[in-house]
């Protein structure tokens, strides 16, 4: 979460988004895989710490390893090897963002100023 200047002056409230760049690592498509959609990778990942099988699919789509997968929905169409660019959002005016917070376990409130609790 961050703050911009609009034109105009005023403070707006705003979620920076890293969106790539992301290499299409497979196309799933309803007759072989059963639904439709696009296997996307992205941040750079050694050569020596990839399994043999992930890189089959880095070398299908001709590219370096990756170190993150994932899975979207996509309405166009795009070949194995295509690099998608936040350039998808130029159209967009707002984005929907959903984020996991990392679990603390069970805290009280005193514990997490490091007073002992009463």
């Amino acid at each position: 979460m961050t703050s911009v200047f609009s034109a105009d002056g005023k403070n707006v409230p705003c979620t920076v988004i890293e969106a790539g760049p992301c290499v299409v690592t497979q196309v799933k498509t309803v007759e072989k895989d059963g639904y439709a959609a696009l296997q996307l990778a992205y941040g750079e990942k050694k050569e020596k710490n990839t399994t043999k099988p992930m890189m089959g699919i880095f070398k299908k789509a001709g590219t370096t390893p990756k170190a993150h997968l994932a899975e979207f929905k996509f309405d166009e169409e795009h070949n194995l090897g295509d690099t998608i660019t936040v350039e998808l959002f130029s159209d967009a005016e707002f984005v929907d963002v959903v984020g996991t917070s990392k679990g603390k376990g069970f805290r009280s409130e005193h514990s997490r100023s490091g007073r002992p609790s009463a």
